[in-house]
């Protein structure tokens, strides 16, 4: 990539996006480590499935503190060799690193929270200025596919890391039996790696990758009268481009049904299909519900791969359908797929329904953010991707708060009830994709 910015970017190569994109392979490795399991680390610490909603806050709620204000700070740096967005990358990765060798050592589900909660502020500082990275560097007609290749990383490192602790188990014979209230040393060993893919996937992007330098348009305004952050976090609020409102609204019904699976499916497949307990001082019942963890993980790695695969059709169902009908499509078949969970008797479907749910995870990965780049200014970049992460962690804020409560007293703790749930809530959001995002581009 040229140094000298003229106004004009410049195609880039496959590799030279393929070296952009790449270090998104590893945050998603360690992310997905978290997300496939501290709801049963929670529970082999004895938590009880009503906190479970609880403990999961510290992941929404750093979000929208730290990404709107990395977002602005990056928006505002200059560093001669690293850049604008790498600094961030450089930093979010040694945090991260570290925090993911802590996390399974934790000895209290107090402490795992604690811990929870530093490594996701770690985690965004990495990764929100990812987004903004690849809509800095590419034009208008290669940002689809910039986000799709995102998309594609980020589905095989979550299939690599979903599947990791039974291969540890298979492949290389360590033990999945852990004493009580200790994490399996399976699991233990998966963070380790995850810790060391996160490091050296982050660090690949940041040598293999340029910047261009802020226009002279930027360096003006940059250094004119200074807003503080609240005002101006507030400012770009209030004049959200009416595509961000729209596209808004569809994210924050889709995210509740991808957080009750990410807080359920796991434990409630080793609990309601394994028929495994955390809490059981019956080895061969513990060890079941440890195998159910180590299924889901694996339906979960299948999803991962699926997402891998369809990312790269994206492109053609974008110019068969367009992008909102792509997206809708995509929505519709991940509702089914979670749905089906709850009616599945022999766990071995549970490839296919969480097969429909890794079509979904690949548009949602990158037709939003797609959809959204050519109606932000450029100038502001980082920080409306950092705003319209709000629609992604405000409903799981919600959900933290309040469904604990309706899974203790509606739903009588039925774990893939609540999945279902999330199903009904991507097929809602695909008929108000349908309904309300408009293809056209309008002015900024």
């Amino acid at each position: 990539m040229s140094t000298a910015y003229t106004g004009e970017k410049v195609k880039l190569s496959f590799w030279q996006i393929f070296n952009m994109c790449f270090g998104f392979f590893g945050i998603q490795f360690g992310w997905s480590l978290q997300m496939n399991n501290m709801s049963a680390i929670y529970e082999f610490l004895g938590a009880k499935p009503e906190q479970i909603p609880g403990l999961w806050l510290a992941a929404p709620m750093t979000g929208l503190i730290i990404q709107p204000i990395i977002g602005y700070w990056s928006d505002r740096t200059w560093h001669p060799k690293l850049g604008r967005r790498r600094p961030f990358f450089l930093v979010g990765a040694i945090l991260s690193s570290a925090l993911l060798f802590v996390m399974p050592n934790s000895s209290t589900v107090w402490m795992a929270a604690g811990v929870l909660w530093i490594l996701d502020s770690s985690i965004n500082v990495t990764m929100e200025p990812f987004r903004a990275f690849v809509a800095d560097n590419l034009n208008d007609k290669q940002r689809s596919f910039g986000f799709s290749m995102q998309s594609m990383f980020i589905g095989l490192a979550s299939f690599i890391a979903g599947y990791l602790p039974q291969l540890l188990v298979k492949w290389f014979g360590v033990s999945r039996q852990g004493a009580v209230g200790t994490i399996p040393p399976n699991i233990l060993l998966s963070f380790y790696i995850g810790a060391a893919v996160f490091f050296v996937a982050v660090m690949y992007t940041i040598i293999r990758s340029k910047e261009y330098p802020p226009s002279q348009t930027n360096k003006v305004e940059q250094a004119g009268p200074k807003e503080s952050i609240v005002k101006e976090i507030v400012d770009s609020i209030k004049n959200m481009p009416v595509q961000m409102k729209r596209l808004a609204l569809v994210n924050f019904i889709t995210w509740p049904g991808l957080f009750l699976m990410w807080f359920y499916y796991t434990p409630g497949v080793a609990r309601q299909l394994f028929h495994g307990d955390s809490d059981s001082a019956n080895q061969v019942v513990k060890d079941l519900y440890t195998m159910g963890v180590e299924h889901a993980g694996a339906t979960s790695a299948i999803l991962n791969l699926v997402t891998f695969g369809f990312s790269f059709t994206l492109a053609f169902w974008v110019g068969l359908l367009g992008k909102k009908y792509t997206h809708a499509m995509c929505l519709f078949l991940g509702g089914i797929g979670l749905i089906s969970v709850y009616y599945v008797q022999n766990a071995n479907f549970l490839y296919l329904s969480m097969g429909l749910v890794g079509i979904a995870w690949a548009s949602i990965l990158s037709m939003p953010y797609s959809m959204l780049a050519g109606f932000i200014p450029e100038q502001k970049m980082g920080i409306y991707m950092g705003i319209f992460n709000f629609f992604i962690v405000l409903p799981e804020i919600i959900a933290s708060l309040f469904f604990g409560k309706i899974m203790s007293t509606f739903l009588h703790n039925d774990r893939l009830m609540a999945v279902q749930i999330g199903g009904g809530l991507l097929i809602f959001a695909s008929i108000i994709c349908v309904l309300i995002i408009k293809e056209e581009k309008t002015s900024k």
